[in-house]
């Protein structure tokens, strides 16, 4: 199953130089990074990056994150993927950009 993480640009390019991040400020604030799953993407988007331009949406293979992942109850009841470790570049399958058009993020037509 593949599960998503929404980045800054810059939290995106240090992820690249460095191979490894704890993730966005409100992961360090937490204590783990925090995932969505494909349903739950667009409602974190809207939630948490409203208006903002310039992210990178990044797909991992949740199965390959190992036991520092863990499903726990969020938002509305959900249960969301939370990695409390480092995420490592190596563990992204793939990262695109994710526009905002007329106010709304565009996700791949892979999610949909």
């Amino acid at each position: 199953m593949l599960i998503y993480k929404i980045l800054r640009a810059d939290e995106w390019s240090a992820l690249q130089s460095q191979g490894e991040t704890l993730g966005a400020p409100i992961d360090l604030s937490d204590g783990f990074i925090h995932f969505s799953t494909a349903a739950q993407a667009a409602e974190t988007a809207a939630k948490h990056f409203s208006a903002v331009e310039g992210l990178y949406l990044l797909a991992l293979e949740a199965e390959a994150l190992g036991e520092a992942l863990k499903w726990e109850v969020s938002r509305g009841g959900a249960e969301f993927p939370h990695l409390y470790r480092k995420m490592l570049l190596s563990e992204v399958l793939w990262a695109k950009p994710l526009p905002l058009v007329d106010g709304e993020h565009q996700f791949p037509d892979e999610m949909t």
